[in-house]
Protein backbone atom coordinates (compact mmCIF):
# COMPACT_ATOMS: atom_id res chain seq x y z
CA UNK A 1 0.00 0.00 0.00
CA UNK A 2 1.59 3.43 -0.89
CA UNK A 3 1.26 6.03 2.05
CA UNK A 4 -0.52 8.52 -0.50
CA UNK A 5 -3.74 5.98 -0.12
CA UNK A 6 -4.24 7.56 3.12
CA UNK A 7 -4.19 11.17 1.93
CA UNK A 8 -7.62 12.82 2.31
CA UNK A 9 -9.51 13.13 -0.92
CA UNK A 10 -9.59 16.80 -0.81
CA UNK A 11 -6.24 17.75 -0.66
CA UNK A 12 -4.86 19.98 -3.30
CA UNK A 13 -1.38 19.91 -2.43
CA UNK A 14 -1.07 15.81 -2.57
CA UNK A 15 1.14 14.59 -4.77
CA UNK A 16 -0.80 11.63 -5.66
CA UNK A 17 -2.70 11.84 -9.09
CA UNK A 18 -6.60 11.70 -9.53
CA UNK A 19 -8.39 11.44 -12.32
CA UNK A 20 -8.21 14.95 -13.50
CA UNK A 21 -4.96 15.60 -12.87
CA UNK A 22 -3.99 12.35 -15.45
CA UNK A 23 -6.63 14.19 -18.00
CA UNK A 24 -4.34 17.43 -17.46
CA UNK A 25 -1.61 15.90 -17.43
CA UNK A 26 -1.43 13.92 -20.93
CA UNK A 27 -1.85 17.57 -22.46
CA UNK A 28 0.77 19.46 -20.28
CA UNK A 29 3.33 16.67 -20.98
CA UNK A 30 6.48 16.96 -22.46
CA UNK A 31 7.37 14.61 -25.69
CA UNK A 32 11.01 14.67 -25.91
CA UNK A 33 14.01 14.91 -23.53
CA UNK A 34 14.54 18.62 -24.66
CA UNK A 35 11.10 20.01 -23.46
CA UNK A 36 11.86 18.43 -20.32
CA UNK A 37 12.35 20.87 -17.59
CA UNK A 38 14.06 19.66 -14.23
CA UNK A 39 16.15 17.00 -13.27
CA UNK A 40 19.03 17.73 -15.13
CA UNK A 41 21.31 15.25 -14.02
CA UNK A 42 18.90 12.38 -14.59
CA UNK A 43 18.21 13.69 -18.11
CA UNK A 44 22.17 14.00 -19.32
CA UNK A 45 22.57 10.61 -18.46
CA UNK A 46 19.59 8.83 -19.92
CA UNK A 47 20.17 11.05 -22.94
CA UNK A 48 23.30 9.53 -23.44
CA UNK A 49 21.30 5.85 -22.76
CA UNK A 50 19.19 6.33 -25.26
CA UNK A 51 21.48 7.90 -28.03
CA UNK A 52 24.09 5.17 -28.09
CA UNK A 53 21.40 2.32 -27.83
CA UNK A 54 20.14 4.28 -31.17
CA UNK A 55 23.41 4.01 -32.45
CA UNK A 56 23.83 0.60 -31.82
CA UNK A 57 20.33 -0.16 -33.06
CA UNK A 58 19.55 -2.46 -29.77
CA UNK A 59 17.05 -1.95 -27.54
CA UNK A 60 18.81 0.21 -24.27
CA UNK A 61 19.44 -0.75 -20.82
CA UNK A 62 16.49 -1.53 -18.33
CA UNK A 63 15.41 1.85 -16.79
CA UNK A 64 14.37 1.90 -13.41
CA UNK A 65 13.10 5.75 -11.88
CA UNK A 66 12.67 6.43 -8.21
CA UNK A 67 11.55 9.35 -6.14
CA UNK A 68 8.38 10.74 -4.77
CA UNK A 69 5.05 11.09 -6.90
CA UNK A 70 4.39 13.93 -9.31
CA UNK A 71 8.52 14.38 -10.47
CA UNK A 72 7.79 12.96 -13.66
CA UNK A 73 8.72 8.99 -14.09
CA UNK A 74 5.75 8.23 -15.90
CA UNK A 75 6.15 11.28 -18.22
CA UNK A 76 10.10 10.50 -18.63
CA UNK A 77 8.94 6.66 -19.30
CA UNK A 78 7.03 8.55 -22.37
CA UNK A 79 10.11 10.59 -23.28
CA UNK A 80 12.01 7.34 -23.34
CA UNK A 81 9.59 5.72 -26.09
CA UNK A 82 9.30 8.79 -28.27
CA UNK A 83 13.31 8.98 -28.40
CA UNK A 84 12.96 5.85 -29.23
CA UNK A 85 10.46 5.61 -31.69
CA UNK A 86 8.69 2.47 -30.41
CA UNK A 87 5.41 1.81 -28.89
CA UNK A 88 4.86 1.53 -25.20
CA UNK A 89 2.97 -0.68 -22.74
CA UNK A 90 1.70 0.67 -19.35
CA UNK A 91 1.15 -1.27 -16.41
CA UNK A 92 1.46 -1.19 -12.70
CA UNK A 93 2.78 -3.57 -10.03
CA UNK A 94 -0.93 -3.93 -8.08
CA UNK A 95 -2.26 -5.17 -11.55
CA UNK A 96 0.45 -7.36 -11.42
CA UNK A 97 -0.57 -10.05 -8.59
CA UNK A 98 0.01 -13.58 -10.46
CA UNK A 99 2.73 -14.71 -12.87
CA UNK A 100 0.63 -15.49 -15.95
CA UNK A 101 -0.45 -12.06 -15.64
CA UNK A 102 3.00 -10.37 -16.55
CA UNK A 103 3.58 -13.65 -18.97
CA UNK A 104 0.39 -12.61 -20.69
CA UNK A 105 2.04 -9.10 -21.05
CA UNK A 106 5.43 -10.05 -21.73
CA UNK A 107 4.75 -12.72 -24.72
CA UNK A 108 2.60 -9.70 -26.11
CA UNK A 109 5.37 -7.39 -26.37
CA UNK A 110 6.91 -6.68 -29.80
CA UNK A 111 10.27 -6.15 -30.56
CA UNK A 112 12.10 -2.84 -29.30
CA UNK A 113 8.94 -2.00 -27.12
CA UNK A 114 8.80 -0.16 -24.09
CA UNK A 115 7.04 -1.62 -21.17
CA UNK A 116 6.27 0.45 -18.10
CA UNK A 117 5.65 -0.78 -14.91
CA UNK A 118 4.46 1.87 -12.56
CA UNK A 119 4.64 1.09 -8.41
CA UNK A 120 7.01 -1.96 -9.55
CA UNK A 121 7.61 -2.39 -5.68
CA UNK A 122 4.38 -3.46 -5.73
CA UNK A 123 4.26 -6.26 -7.53
CA UNK A 124 3.77 -10.14 -6.43
CA UNK A 125 6.46 -12.09 -5.38
CA UNK A 126 6.47 -15.14 -7.98
CA UNK A 127 5.93 -12.24 -10.88
CA UNK A 128 9.69 -10.65 -10.14
CA UNK A 129 11.02 -14.19 -10.28
CA UNK A 130 9.43 -14.38 -13.58
CA UNK A 131 10.76 -10.99 -14.04
CA UNK A 132 14.80 -11.84 -13.21
CA UNK A 133 15.13 -14.18 -16.22
CA UNK A 134 13.04 -11.83 -18.38
CA UNK A 135 14.59 -9.04 -17.86
CA UNK A 136 18.28 -10.84 -18.06
CA UNK A 137 17.75 -13.58 -20.84
CA UNK A 138 14.45 -12.38 -22.71
CA UNK A 139 12.96 -15.28 -21.53
CA UNK A 140 10.06 -16.38 -20.00
CA UNK A 141 9.16 -20.57 -18.42
CA UNK A 142 5.73 -20.58 -18.49
CA UNK A 143 4.29 -23.69 -16.23
CA UNK A 144 0.83 -25.49 -17.87
CA UNK A 145 -0.21 -28.28 -15.42
CA UNK A 146 0.10 -28.66 -11.63
CA UNK A 147 1.33 -31.41 -9.45
CA UNK A 148 4.26 -33.72 -10.20
CA UNK A 149 2.57 -33.46 -14.23
CA UNK A 150 3.45 -29.69 -14.67
CA UNK A 151 6.11 -29.02 -16.95
CA UNK A 152 7.79 -25.52 -17.58
CA UNK A 153 7.64 -24.13 -21.71
CA UNK A 154 10.80 -22.23 -22.21
CA UNK A 155 8.69 -19.01 -24.08
CA UNK A 156 11.04 -16.77 -26.05
CA UNK A 157 11.00 -12.88 -25.47
CA UNK A 158 11.58 -10.36 -28.45
CA UNK A 159 14.00 -7.56 -26.41
CA UNK A 160 12.66 -5.03 -25.03
CA UNK A 161 12.75 -2.42 -22.72
CA UNK A 162 11.69 -2.46 -19.39
CA UNK A 163 11.01 1.22 -17.45
CA UNK A 164 10.19 0.35 -13.92
CA UNK A 165 8.91 3.43 -11.85
CA UNK A 166 8.60 3.58 -7.66
CA UNK A 167 8.21 5.33 -5.10
CA UNK A 168 10.19 3.10 -2.64
CA UNK A 169 13.32 2.02 -4.23
CA UNK A 170 14.22 0.16 -1.05
CA UNK A 171 11.19 -2.16 -1.24
CA UNK A 172 12.55 -3.62 -4.53
CA UNK A 173 14.70 -7.11 -4.07
CA UNK A 174 18.51 -6.30 -4.76
CA UNK A 175 17.95 -9.29 -7.38
CA UNK A 176 15.57 -7.23 -8.92
CA UNK A 177 17.33 -3.69 -8.48
CA UNK A 178 20.18 -5.12 -9.70
CA UNK A 179 19.10 -6.24 -12.85
CA UNK A 180 18.23 -2.23 -14.64
CA UNK A 181 21.18 -1.15 -16.28
CA UNK A 182 20.13 2.56 -15.40
CA UNK A 183 18.71 3.84 -12.52
CA UNK A 184 17.85 7.54 -12.12
CA UNK A 185 16.58 9.02 -8.56
CA UNK A 186 14.04 12.31 -8.79
CA UNK A 187 15.01 15.21 -6.85
CA UNK A 188 12.76 17.81 -5.97
CA UNK A 189 12.50 20.47 -7.78
CA UNK A 190 13.65 24.40 -7.01
CA UNK A 191 11.54 27.28 -7.15
CA UNK A 192 13.04 28.56 -10.36
CA UNK A 193 12.61 25.24 -12.20
CA UNK A 194 8.49 25.17 -10.89
CA UNK A 195 8.20 28.61 -12.16
CA UNK A 196 9.46 27.29 -15.63
CA UNK A 197 6.87 24.51 -15.08
CA UNK A 198 3.94 27.27 -14.57
CA UNK A 199 5.49 29.60 -17.48
CA UNK A 200 5.04 26.48 -19.67
CA UNK A 201 2.00 24.76 -18.64
CA UNK A 202 0.21 28.69 -18.74
CA UNK A 203 0.93 29.05 -22.12
CA UNK A 204 -0.78 25.70 -23.05
CA UNK A 205 -3.60 26.33 -21.12
CA UNK A 206 -3.73 29.95 -22.63
CA UNK A 207 -3.21 31.38 -19.45
CA UNK A 208 -2.23 35.44 -19.16
CA UNK A 209 0.17 35.38 -16.18
CA UNK A 210 3.11 37.41 -14.80
CA UNK A 211 7.07 36.19 -13.57
CA UNK A 212 5.77 37.40 -9.81
CA UNK A 213 2.35 35.20 -9.73
CA UNK A 214 4.44 32.38 -11.38
CA UNK A 215 7.37 32.32 -8.78
CA UNK A 216 3.95 33.09 -6.24
CA UNK A 217 2.50 29.74 -7.71
CA UNK A 218 6.09 27.93 -7.69
CA UNK A 219 6.93 28.42 -3.93
CA UNK A 220 3.69 26.94 -2.97
CA UNK A 221 3.94 23.94 -4.82
CA UNK A 222 6.46 21.91 -2.67
CA UNK A 223 8.82 21.36 -5.19
CA UNK A 224 6.90 19.16 -6.94
CA UNK A 225 5.86 19.87 -10.86
CA UNK A 226 2.33 17.67 -10.51
CA UNK A 227 1.23 20.34 -7.29
CA UNK A 228 2.70 23.29 -9.41
CA UNK A 229 0.02 22.77 -12.21
CA UNK A 230 -3.20 21.60 -10.41
CA UNK A 231 -2.15 24.80 -8.32
CA UNK A 232 -2.19 26.94 -11.56
CA UNK A 233 -5.49 25.67 -12.12
CA UNK A 234 -7.20 26.42 -9.25
CA UNK A 235 -5.85 30.03 -9.53
CA UNK A 236 -7.17 30.16 -13.04
CA UNK A 237 -10.74 29.57 -11.98
CA UNK A 238 -10.14 32.64 -9.28
CA UNK A 239 -9.08 34.81 -11.69
CA UNK A 240 -11.52 33.20 -14.08
CA UNK A 241 -14.65 33.92 -11.74
CA UNK A 242 -13.82 37.15 -10.03
CA UNK A 243 -11.38 38.79 -12.11
CA UNK A 244 -10.46 39.64 -15.80
CA UNK A 245 -8.78 36.37 -16.12
CA UNK A 246 -5.26 37.23 -16.25
CA UNK A 247 -3.15 36.23 -12.68
CA UNK A 248 -1.07 38.64 -11.02
CA UNK A 249 1.10 38.05 -8.12
CA UNK A 250 -1.78 39.37 -5.77
CA UNK A 251 -4.47 37.42 -7.46
CA UNK A 252 -2.43 34.28 -7.13
CA UNK A 253 -2.06 34.74 -3.50
CA UNK A 254 -5.52 35.42 -3.03
CA UNK A 255 -6.54 32.34 -4.53
CA UNK A 256 -4.65 29.92 -3.12
CA UNK A 257 -5.40 31.57 0.39
CA UNK A 258 -8.33 30.53 -0.05
CA UNK A 259 -7.85 27.17 -1.15
CA UNK A 260 -5.77 27.35 2.12
CA UNK A 261 -2.79 27.10 0.96
CA UNK A 262 -0.42 29.04 2.69
CA UNK A 263 3.32 30.94 1.31
CA UNK A 264 5.33 27.90 2.58
CA UNK A 265 2.95 25.14 0.68
CA UNK A 266 1.71 24.01 4.00
CA UNK A 267 -2.21 23.08 3.91
CA UNK A 268 -5.15 22.68 6.34
CA UNK A 269 -3.71 19.24 7.72
CA UNK A 270 0.01 20.83 7.93
CA UNK A 271 -1.22 23.40 10.24
CA UNK A 272 -3.68 21.28 11.55
CA UNK A 273 -0.55 19.36 13.04
CA UNK A 274 1.67 22.52 13.97
CA UNK A 275 -1.28 23.48 15.90
CA UNK A 276 -1.66 21.10 17.69
CA UNK A 277 1.80 20.46 18.06
CA UNK A 278 1.81 24.33 19.69
CA UNK A 279 -1.28 25.23 21.39
CA UNK A 280 -1.95 22.33 22.92
CA UNK A 281 1.97 20.47 23.63
CA UNK A 282 3.81 23.10 23.79
CA UNK A 283 6.24 22.03 20.75
CA UNK A 284 6.43 19.02 22.06
CA UNK A 285 7.36 16.18 22.46
CA UNK A 286 4.18 14.42 21.91
CA UNK A 287 3.86 10.85 21.31
CA UNK A 288 2.23 10.15 17.25
CA UNK A 289 -0.76 8.80 18.73
CA UNK A 290 -1.86 11.69 20.55
CA UNK A 291 -1.08 13.67 17.94
CA UNK A 292 -3.25 12.39 15.54
CA UNK A 293 -6.14 12.13 18.12
CA UNK A 294 -6.09 15.43 18.66
CA UNK A 295 -6.33 16.30 14.77
CA UNK A 296 -8.64 13.99 14.33
CA UNK A 297 -6.92 12.07 11.92
CA UNK A 298 -5.63 8.62 11.83
CA UNK A 299 -2.16 7.96 12.90
CA UNK A 300 -0.83 6.68 9.91
CA UNK A 301 -2.27 9.78 8.10
CA UNK A 302 -0.39 11.92 10.43
CA UNK A 303 2.71 10.02 10.07
CA UNK A 304 2.90 9.43 5.97
CA UNK A 305 0.85 12.37 4.98
CA UNK A 306 1.42 15.42 6.63
CA UNK A 307 4.88 14.75 8.91
CA UNK A 308 7.59 13.69 5.34
CA UNK A 309 7.02 17.41 4.28
CA UNK A 310 6.95 19.23 7.62
CA UNK A 311 10.40 17.24 8.31
CA UNK A 312 11.67 18.10 5.01
CA UNK A 313 10.48 22.16 5.71
CA UNK A 314 12.76 21.75 8.77
CA UNK A 315 9.48 22.67 10.99
CA UNK A 316 8.60 19.36 13.00
CA UNK A 317 11.45 16.25 14.13
CA UNK A 318 11.02 13.15 15.48
CA UNK A 319 12.51 12.21 18.31
CA UNK A 320 12.92 8.89 20.52
CA UNK A 321 10.75 11.08 22.94
CA UNK A 322 8.18 11.52 20.30
CA UNK A 323 7.16 14.60 17.92
CA UNK A 324 9.01 18.27 18.75
CA UNK A 325 8.40 21.49 17.07
CA UNK A 326 11.21 23.61 15.52
CA UNK A 327 11.42 27.45 15.94
CA UNK A 328 10.58 27.76 12.43
CA UNK A 329 7.26 26.06 13.70
CA UNK A 330 6.74 28.74 16.04
CA UNK A 331 7.89 31.50 13.50
CA UNK A 332 5.37 30.11 10.80
CA UNK A 333 2.57 30.38 12.92
CA UNK A 334 3.28 33.68 14.28
CA UNK A 335 3.84 32.21 17.53
CA UNK A 336 6.15 32.87 21.12
CA UNK A 337 7.33 29.41 22.23
CA UNK A 338 7.49 29.02 26.23
CA UNK A 339 10.28 29.96 28.47
CA UNK A 340 12.68 26.92 29.20
CA UNK A 341 13.62 26.44 32.43
CA UNK A 342 16.14 28.45 33.73
CA UNK A 343 15.35 31.01 31.18
CA UNK A 344 13.43 34.47 30.47
CA UNK A 345 12.54 34.74 34.42
CA UNK A 346 11.53 31.17 35.00
CA UNK A 347 13.68 29.58 37.74
CA UNK A 348 15.22 26.43 37.37
CA UNK A 349 14.10 23.34 38.98
CA UNK A 350 16.54 22.23 42.11
CA UNK A 351 18.87 19.46 41.40
CA UNK A 352 17.97 16.68 43.27
CA UNK A 353 21.03 15.10 43.08
CA UNK A 354 24.97 17.19 44.05
CA UNK A 355 27.52 16.20 40.27
CA UNK A 356 29.36 14.01 42.77
CA UNK A 357 26.74 11.80 43.30
CA UNK A 358 25.81 12.99 46.42
CA UNK A 359 21.89 14.61 47.83
CA UNK A 360 22.06 18.35 46.93
CA UNK A 361 21.67 20.70 49.82
CA UNK A 362 18.57 22.87 50.24
CA UNK A 363 18.00 26.40 48.32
Amino acid sequence: MSPYDSEPADRLVTAAADGEDQAVEAALRPRLLDEFIGQERVREQLSLVLQAARQRGTAPDHVLLSGPPGLGKTTLSMIIAAELGAPIRITSGPAIQHAGDLAAILSSLAEGEVLFLDEIHRMSRPAEEMLYMAMEDFRVDVIVGKGPGATAIPLELPPFTLVGATTRAGLLPPPLRDRFGFTGHMEFYAPAELERVVHRSAALLDVRIDPAAAAEIAGRSRGTPRIANRLLRRVRDYAQVRHDGAVTAEIAARALDVYEVDARGLDRLDRAVLDALLRLFGGGPVGLSTLAVAVGEEAETVEEVAEPFLVREGLLARTPRGRIATAAAWRHLGLVPPAQPGRGGVPAQPELFAPDGGVAPEA
